[in-house]
């Protein structure tokens, strides 16, 4: 079974400093929510996706369960190493499904987490919003952690008021990981998404219902984004994220970017790592 894109986690030190962020680069940010396991995070929506802002907030709540180990104390060490992209998650039908699936694989990080949380719509009103995953691990890599979402009260979650931005971004494009041998991840990656890889020894990608996956060496990286990659000493690293965008010259005229290192190749804006805490933020146009 073919697994779209469903959530990237953008860790960083500073989580309204990133919201600011965000918000200069023209995107709706939602509102600062807190986790029982120390982790605050604020949520970019799109069109079945989402970019989950995320820090490690409150250190003293972490404790011995699931969600502490596989999420908190996970994103509390990326941290203190560098911000950027840690978790890269597709969507589920069925979480217990696909942690029984990779477990069959030998890929399976931890048994399956729920929670559930309260949310709040665009006029006020309380709603419920849950959440199941299956964790994956790829032996590889100890820089990115991988999990499948199952939403159980999506109407709760997915508003299209959150899905306007003001930099024209429609929806996702994909997510590119990048790693000195790409090879060598192929295996996991074509089980993880449950989808067949097309490309050569420096690079592949995974065409997924929602966005693709890429991943690639360094030097095509540079090559491609004109920024450098993340540091891979410790395995594959989660670099960007390609987000479409119906009218590129709306990011590329925002007054925001004054003193920012975009760069502009053809109609793409890209924002570095430099700029965006870790992460490269590519704006293609829609095609």
């Amino acid at each position: 079974m073919s697994r779209g894109l469903d959530h990237i986690v953008h860790a960083v030190r500073d989580l309204d400093a990133a919201g600011a962020l965000y918000r200069s680069l023209g995107f709706t940010v939602g509102a600062r929510n807190q986790h029982p396991w120390g982790t605050h995070n604020m949520i970019v929506q799109l069109p079945g996706f989402f970019i989950e802002l995320l820090t490690l907030a409150e250190p003293g709540k972490m404790g011995d369960d699931g969600f502490s180990k596989m999420f908190a104390a996970y994103n509390r060490d990326f941290i203190a190493r560098h911000e950027g992209l840690s978790l890269l998650i597709l969507q589920s039908k069925d979480a217990r499904a696909d942690e029984a699936a990779f477990r069959a694989a030998g890929i399976a990080a931890s048994q399956g987490l729920h929670f559930e949380r309260e949310g709040k719509r665009p006029d006020g009103a309380t709603v419920k919003v849950g959440f199941s995953l299956a964790f994956a691990q790829d032996p590889l890599t100890s820089d990115i952690h991988f999990a499948t979402c199952q939403q159980h009260f999506p109407e709760n979650f997915w508003n299209p008021t959150f899905q306007k931005h003001a930099n024209g971004v429609t929806g996702i494009a994909g997510v590119v990981a990048v790693a000195d041998a790409p090879e060598r991840h192929r295996d996991f990656l074509q089980t993880f998404a449950g989808t067949q890889a097309k490309g050569g020894k420096d690079g592949f990608s995974l065409a997924t219902p929602r966005g693709t996956i890429d991943l690639v060496t360094p030097a095509g990286f540079l090559h491609r984004f004109g920024v450098r990659a993340p540091d891979v000493a410790r395995g594959a690293r989660l670099a960007a994220i390609r987000f479409a965008a119906a009218d590129a010259g709306l990011l590329q005229g925002s007054p925001e970017l004054a003193g920012m290192a975009g760069l502009f190749a053809g109609n793409a804006a890209v924002i570095g790592p430099q700029d965006a805490m870790g992460a490269v933020l590519a704006f293609e146009p829609c095609r």
